[in-house]
């Protein structure tokens, strides 16, 4: 509490993370790993993760001021995010989970908090320990306080226990059998790597040349009155070896930072030249080097010849052999290995490491390794055997965060959610009213209609999605034709029917219908009555297929497939209706859906965990993953269309009006679009001359090259945009959509499906 460190970590430990950390969707992954061994023991599981979810933000929370900088040191490459956990309050805790909007928040070994669970399971996002284990001396606390904790642990979807015996004592303390089971230690996978050849500590041993080096690590001080301090024994052993191997090296690794000056202090008493790693200069020449840093120890493994492991000859519970095991090091513990009593069973058994009884031991057990190397290899050699075999881990860890990734919504602060939550209520009475009345009042058209609609608010790529059914549907030889109401339009007319490429007014037709006028595939039928609309579009096309946009809810024209769309970047509009979520109607509506398609998966990796989501709700419909993929840039005055690998401009302001302007943003940094602005408006907002001047202004001081924006937005600027915002050039984005497995695609929506159906039945 006295280090001023700590002060500064309050906000976040009541739950103000910074403003980059906030999330604008669904599905990022928050692991938990309180100090800096649970930090270190997880890095393979943190580098896997990242490789099987490679669009998936990850954070990292730690309870101490040494796990934050040990996190922030050794992580930086793997996660997008270091923070200090929230105390266990739970304005502090809904705090942080509504800035990140975790899909599952992970428990590194044992950390148990009552709020924290309860929040995150209310959430509906995962929470499971992985690398679990309650040590010897803790398990007598755990077990007085039993009934709290058989309240809170049957909360964890899973526990992966190091070892059986840890496996037994979690259900001794209630968590459910079938959520308990053995999968190893992480640090079993920890990863070798030889010393780097710019390490200060290689120049060293370079300039030095020892005749053997000798790492004790981890020392610890005294737990009880009767232990010794282990620098101490370690400072003692050295000088009695030193009088017959001058050329011997230590190098010496107190356990906590708060030991560093300590055993400094010890080495000058004790008459030792040493020099300390945090001030290890080019030039430096000694035999003993004082290691005053985190995380460092474990790549400085490789070059020892002995290994003694500290807080073993105290009454502590031991550290862990595992790392210079891997390494295929000789190493020297003492008799106190409680916390890690499963290792040193396997080890003992195997004789693949040296336990003695106490400190007289340590100087005569390094001499017999330092003088018989074919020992001292066969036991690493032994030590390393029985590592490797155990091995996995981090890799059943990683599945198991796969399994139990959800989809969570998260709620606003009170008093909004009460008010909001009765508003909901009417607006979701108000919906299935209104849609009562259209099944009665719904008529049918002569041909198989097609619905492609969504139950959020907002965008879901529904517009590019029928461009591509549309494609799908003439390339198996159909005539399609699209109706849409024409959100937004400015006609007298109830109705309009366009030939396709025809040229029309923005304005007359509606931004979205504009884009399917545009794309020149098919006749468009504009206007509120979806059947009237429909009718005229036949008599004037003689189209033989319809393709119904944004009509999930609209139920007066009769359907003959149903296809749902869900965004992957924000699935069910934090699972509540309007105004309390974004949703449309309930998330229970999915029964009804023929298909189901999950749009932008190109950014994210929640299709798994919405797919879970949506099976709750619809075992039988087939689901399919889709892509947006950019086509082209195309030049908003002449129209002239660029090669991505061309890109026409440099530094860009990206302005758009989306329901969903994050996709936008994500697409663009996929593409890796240096931006010097983004300014986000309102869905089918039509921009005015004053805003045009106004962006592209702001923009340029900021230093943009030129502005970009989507298609949607481009039908919607005011008249002499181009000259509005020159002299900066203006494009937009030219996009695509592909859908895996099309052909399966095809054989559920195909017309002709329906006309074989039809024939059977008649």
């Amino acid at each position: 509490m006295r280090n001023r460190a700590y002060w500064g970590s309050l906000p976040e430990r009541f739950g103000f993370l910074p403003g980059s950390f906030t999330q604008t969707g669904p599905g990022a992954i928050w692991l938990h790993a309180v100090s800096v061994g649970e930090v270190l023991s997880c890095h393979d599981f943190l580098r896997r993760l990242r490789l099987q979810f490679p669009r998936t933000r990850v954070f990292v929370s730690t309870g101490t001021l040494a796990g934050h900088a040990a996190a922030r040191d050794k992580l930086k490459n793997l996660v997008d995010g270091v923070f200090f956990a929230p105390v266990d309050y739970v304005f502090a805790v809904r705090r942080v989970l509504r800035a990140l909007r975790p899909s599952i928040l992970v428990i590194a070994e044992t950390e148990i908090w009552p709020n924290l669970f309860r929040e995150t399971k209310r959430t509906g996002a995962g929470l499971i320990l992985v690398n679990a284990r309650i040590s010897d001396k803790a398990f007598p606390t755990y077990r007085r306080w039993n009934r709290f904790f058989a309240a809170v642990i049957p909360a964890l979807d899973s526990i992966l226990a190091q070892s059986e015996e840890i496996r037994q004592r979690f259900l001794t303390l209630g968590a459910p059998p079938d959520r308990v089971r053995v999968s190893g230690n992480f640090k079993y996978d920890f990863q070798t790597g030889a010393l780097p050849g710019d390490s200060p500590v290689k120049h060293l041993l370079d300039r030095v040349q020892p005749s053997a080096v000798w790492i004790a690590a981890s020392t610890t001080a005294p737990a009880e009155a009767a232990d010794p301090d282990e620098d101490d024994v370690v400072i003692a052993s050295y000088q009695s070896l030193r009088a017959t191997r001058p050329g011997l090296m230590l190098i010496l690794a107190p356990r906590k930072p708060e030991r560093f000056p300590v055993a400094a202090s010890k080495l000058e008493a004790a008459g030792i030249s040493f020099v300390r790693r945090s001030t290890l200069q080019a030039d430096a020449s000694t035999h003993v080097l004082l290691l005053d840093s985190i995380g460092e120890l474990s790549g400085l493994f490789a070059i020892a010849d002995v290994v003694f492991m500290g807080g073993t000859l105290v009454h502590r519970g031991g550290h862990n052999i595992l790392e210079p095991a891997l390494f295929g090091k000789p190493v020297i513990a003492g008799p106190h290995m409680e916390n890690f009593q499963a290792i040193a069973d396997d080890f003992r058994i195997a004789q693949a490491y040296l336990e003695i009884p106490g400190p007289s031991a340590l100087a005569p057990a390094v001499e017999r390794f330092l003088a018989a190397p074919a020992e001292a290899r066969e036991i690493g050699r032994r030590a390393q055997s029985c590592a490797e075999a155990q091995r996995g881990a981090s890799a059943r860890a990683v599945e198991e965060v796969r399994r139990w990734r959800g989809v969570p919504a998260y709620r606003p602060a009170m008093p909004w959610h009460a008010l909001l939550w009765t508003l909901a209520r009417v607006w979701e009475w108000g919906s299935a009213r209104r849609q009562r009345g259209d099944l009665r009042r719904q008529r049918r058209l002569p041909v198989p209609v097609i619905s492609v609609g969504n139950l959020t608010m907002g965008g879901t790529g529904k517009t590019p999605c029928v461009v591509r059914l549309t494609e799908l549907l003439k390339g198996e030889g159909e005539k399609p034709g699209i109706l849409t109401r024409g959100y937004g339009r400015q006609s007298p007319e109830a109705a309009l029917t366009v030939s396709p490429g025809e040229e029309m007014p923005a304005h007359h037709s509606g931004d979205e219908a504009q884009i399917f006028i545009r794309a020149g595939l098919a006749p468009v039928g504009i206007g509120a009555d979806r059947f009237e609309t429909g009718t005229r579009l036949l008599r004037d096309f003689a189209v033989d297929v319809l393709v119904l946009d944004d009509a999930f809810q609209h139920r007066k024209l009769a359907r003959d497939t149903d296809i749902v769309l869900i965004d992957a970047l924000e699935p069910f509009g934090r699972g509540d209706v309007f105004p309390l979520g974004r949703l449309r109607e309930p998330i229970s509506a999915l029964a009804r859906a023929s298909v189901i398609l999950i749009t932008r998966c190109e950014g994210s990796d929640m299709a798994e965990p919405i797919e879970r989501e949506v099976r709750r709700w619809n075992p039988k419909a087939p689901v399919f993953q889709a892509r947006v993929h950019p086509l082209a840039w195309v030049e908003f005055e002449t129209g002239q269309r660029f090669e991505l690998a061309q890109r026409p401009f440099g530094i860009a302001g990206a302005f758009c009006g989306l329901g969903n302007p994050a996709a936008f943003h994500r697409t663009l940094e996929s593409m890796g679009v240096e931006l010097a602005d983004w300014i986000e408006f309102d869905d089918h907002h039509r921009y005015r001359p004053r805003e045009m001047r106004h962006m592209a202004q702001q923009m340029a001081s900021n230093g943009a090259t030129a502005l970009v924006t989507t298609q949607k937005d481009a039908i919607n600027l005011c008249e002499s945009s181009r000259e509005l915002v020159a002299p900066l050039p203006l494009y937009w984005l030219e996009i695509g959509v592909r859908v895996g497995n099309e052909d399966e695609l095809i054989k559920h929506i195909s017309p002709q499906r329906h006309r074989d159906t039809e024939k059977t039945e008649t």
